[in-house]
């Protein structure tokens, strides 16, 4: 199996600082609940946080569709959800892709079920578009993906290949 460098070290870390820039004027200082959702995004999240200039606290919650495979299996599994009260909280959702967009309404739909935030915002490292199924759009994205295959990041192939430092793509 060969991987292509699709996005290197370097130039997924300036994007995250752009977007850390863009983060830093919306909340202005004020305190921010990360919500990361793993395992995908938790490269992405320790690097975003490190450029967040405000009072945070993170949190991890754990969310399956791939199950495995190259594709959205179409069912999102709720495997750890715990979250504390986000009442009056800003909240920033941070994951690796948006694909089909079903991972992210359901976990919108979670939050807007179960808390009245002050703020909800939406962040994705990669969005997939042409794959998409919902009108779930992230509020910031790094970068938009094609219809590909994608690992390394946090991004895995059956739990391998989060360890890569930048993202490619599996040509078989």
């Amino acid at each position: 199996m060969k991987i292509n460098v699709l996005y290197s070290e370097e130039k997924i870390q300036a994007k995250i600082k752009e977007l850390a820039e863009e983060m830093n004027k919306f909340y202005n200082g004020e305190e921010v609940y990360v919500i990361c959702a793993l395992k995908g995004a938790i490269m992405f999240a320790v690097d975003l946080v490190k450029h967040l200039n405000m009072p945070l606290k993170m949190e991890f919650i754990r969310l399956s569709s791939y199950n495995g495979g190259t594709k959205s299996s179409g069912k999102v599994n709720a495997v750890d959800i715990s979250l504390p009260d986000l009442n009056d909280k800003n909240v920033l959702i941070v994951e690796d892709i948006v694909d089909t967009g079903l991972t992210a309404k359901f976990l919108l739909d979670f939050l807007n079920c179960n808390f009245h935030t002050k703020s909800t915002k939406f962040c994705s490292l990669l969005d997939k578009k042409i794959t998409r199924q919902t009108d779930v759009e992230p509020d910031y994205y790094g970068f938009e993906a094609d219809d590909k295959f994608l690992v390394g990041y946090g991004l895995d192939y059956d739990g391998y290949y989060r360890n890569l430092t930048y993202i490619g793509y599996i040509e078989k």
